[in-house]
């Protein structure tokens, strides 16, 4: 999330000073990122260093004010006219975890995988009853307020990041089953006897393909038939 720029792009609106903006910041994003006034002001510290904004005095109450620079307008533009960088993402906590959870000793990763996605589809549904009331606000008003759009855009967004959370892990889960539904299994164990006179030898699939779903399963290492499946 980029704070430097969400502060650029109220300061085009005029001077501002750090409690305003937060106040701005929160009521535009619906306090989707909620903000602290230490690390507003921290922000505009680096925006001035950079020479982006400038302090512009005080209003009545005696609040230190910021003003954006040309040089600040120059690289908010530059923000709004580039895509988002999509090919350095940032660390999504639930794909580690799921991560980590394949082969861990103890772990039933499917009950992982469940409990997500009563979490995700919980909020999902939260935030889709949010989306309603904004709806049913602006048009029963009539309001065309900024903020009021940008926190409907904002709670589109977090349903369909919801979904398709909710989607991919039904998409680990089915994943899972058929690993361990083609797994190779181990030869049942022969008789201590017959394993001596046979010079019997552990088949080659024993212990390498992938465990149950439940605790303590693996996958097969990567670069195998199964770990080339999409």
């Amino acid at each position: 999330m980029s704070i430097r720029h969400g502060l650029l792009a109220l300061l085009e609106h005029g001077p501002r000073y750090g409690s305003q903006l937060r106040t701005e910041f929160e009521s535009r994003t619906g306090s989707t990122w909620p903000l602290n006034v230490g690390q507003v002001y921290t922000t505009l510290g680096r925006l001035e260093r950079d020479g982006l904004v400038a302090q512009n005095g005080e209003d009545g109450a005696g609040h230190a004010l910021y003003a954006i620079t040309d040089a600040g307008r120059t690289e908010l533009r530059t923000w709004f006219e580039q895509p988002v960088d999509r090919t350095s993402p940032a660390r999504d906590e639930l794909a580690i975890k799921l991560a980590m959870a394949v082969g861990a000793p103890g772990v039933d990763i499917r009950e992982v995988i469940q409990s997500q996605r009563r979490h995700t589809v919980k909020a999902m549904q939260d935030y889709t009853r949010l989306k309603a009331q904004a709806l049913t606000a602006l048009e029963g008003t009539g309001s065309r307020e900024r903020d009021d759009i940008a926190w409907l855009l904002v709670l589109e967004q977090l349903i369909f990041q919801t979904e398709a959370e909710a989607r991919w892990l039904d998409h680990c889960e089915s994943r899972l089953i058929r690993l361990s539904a083609t797994a190779p299994t181990a030869p049942a164990p022969a008789s201590a006897t017959g394993a001596e006179d046979a010079g019997a030898r552990p088949g080659p699939g024993a212990g390498t393909g992938v465990g149950g779903v439940g605790a303590g399963s693996g996958v097969a290492p990567r670069g195998g038939a199964a770990g080339r499946a999409r």
